[in-house]
């Protein structure tokens, strides 16, 4: 019986062995392979194309491979390319690979046969070959491209957002590219000339060129700040492209001047210093710092303040300061311009003040004895040479 039961134990052991070894993954991949995403590709007599391939070493010990490209159709132009320039071997790294291409020079006089390239990478030993076929055509679907240089700007409200948008025609045709913009509400939008003022809504590009153009994006001066995306999107009949663009809009502080309940006016005495509240408010979308104030009044005024500056003011709130106008004594009765400005960090506002000047009473007391001193000798002269 427990030689049975051994028996029976040993059995099911080697079938968990058998489905262990069946469990286990393949062998991994070993040897030297030239790779490509698209064997087959179209292209338009009369053009040039690049075929992106890649050398891949798998497991294999660094070597020197030689290559070369058979097949190639008379009148035909096959270079292959590392780095951007023309490479006659390649050595890659063990696990690693090599970036190539397979650039194509086709004679606009080839007729539409179909041919297949041979890509080779030979070495001591080992060797790697990759067929590409390639197909011709006199027309090719349309096809777009938009890319912009700086895709991302940063300014104030008060800025201009220019991107300057490079727009391809990879099609076999000549097309008329329209382009459009969607920006948040409000936004102003307009597409120019690359080199010019001249505002566009539609460019021809000739097959496989590209053309430049120039998209301004105005922001309203009250937008807070914030991150804004721009989608532009170009259409050639049933081709389009789209590209994403994005404005980073910094507040900035926005200062106005009033007098207290709004009022643009004063009294004051000649001679005599007078306390006339100012107002100084923030309608911007960022906190005005170090807030200076200064005067522009008459010849022989005097005008200071107190608080002399502001150091912080946040945005929708306004602060009280006193302007401490001393007229000069010898102003005559009447009204005078004041400027009042307040200074931040290149944000600038003024207000002009009118401030209407009385004489002081005790120069009208004086005036009035003058007066009745003069009345009462006139008084007395006439009486003495009235008597006579």
């Amino acid at each position: 019986m427990r030689a049975l039961d051994a028996a029976r134990l040993a059995f099911a052991l080697l079938l968990l062995s058998s489905t262990a070894y069946a469990a286990e993954p393949a062998q991994d991949i070993k040897g030297l392979y030239l790779m490509t995403d698209y064997p087959a590709v179209t292209v338009r007599p009369g053009t040039t194309t690049n075929v992106s391939l890649r050398l891949h070493d798998y497991g294999l010990a660094p070597a020197r491979y030689q290559l070369s490209v058979s097949g190639v159709p008379s009148g035909w132009s096959a270079t292959l390319l590392g780095g951007g320039q023309p490479v006659g071997a390649a050595m890659p790294a063990p696990d690693g690979s090599v970036a190539l291409q397979l650039r194509l020079d086709i004679p606009a006089t080839s007729d539409l046969t179909a041919h297949t390239l041979t890509v080779k990478a030979e070495g001591q030993g080992t060797n790697a070959e990759l067929p590409i076929a390639v197909s011709l055509a006199k027309e090719l679907p349309a096809k777009l491209s938009v890319k912009s240089s700086l895709p991302s700007l940063r300014g104030s409200p008060k800025s201009n957002f220019d991107y300057t948008l490079s727009i391809k025609n990879d099609s076999g045709r000549n097309v008329v590219a329209s382009f459009a913009a969607d920006a948040p509400a409000n936004f102003e939008t307009s597409f120019t000339e690359a080199y010019g003022t001249q505002e566009l809504s539609s460019i021809p590009i000739d097959a496989g060129q590209s053309k430049d153009v120039k998209l301004k994006v105005r922001p309203p001066s009250s937008t807070a700040a914030g991150h804004f995306p721009v989608k532009v999107t170009v259409k050639a009949g049933d081709a389009s492209a789209s590209t994403e663009l994005a404005l980073d809009v910094v507040g900035e502080p926005q200062l106005q001047i009033s007098g207290r309940d709004g009022l643009l006016s004063a009294r004051a005495v000649a001679g005599k210093q007078s306390s006339i509240p100012i107002v100084v408010s923030n309608n911007g979308t960022a906190p005005a710092e170090n807030i200076s104030l200064a005067a522009t009044a008459p010849n022989g005024w005097k005008v200071t303040f107190e608080p002399a500056s502001i150091d912080h003011l946040v945005p929708g709130k306004d602060s009280e300061v006193q302007a401490l106008l001393t007229p000069s004594d010898k102003s005559l009765a009447g009204d005078y311009q004041a400027n009042i400005r307040a200074t931040s960090r290149g944000e600038t506002a003024s207000s002009q003040f009118r401030i209407t000047v009385g004489t002081s009473t005790v120069w009208g007391m004086a005036g009035a004895g003058v007066i009745g001193v003069a009345l009462l000798l006139m008084l007395g002269a006439v009486a003495r040479f009235g008597r006579r």
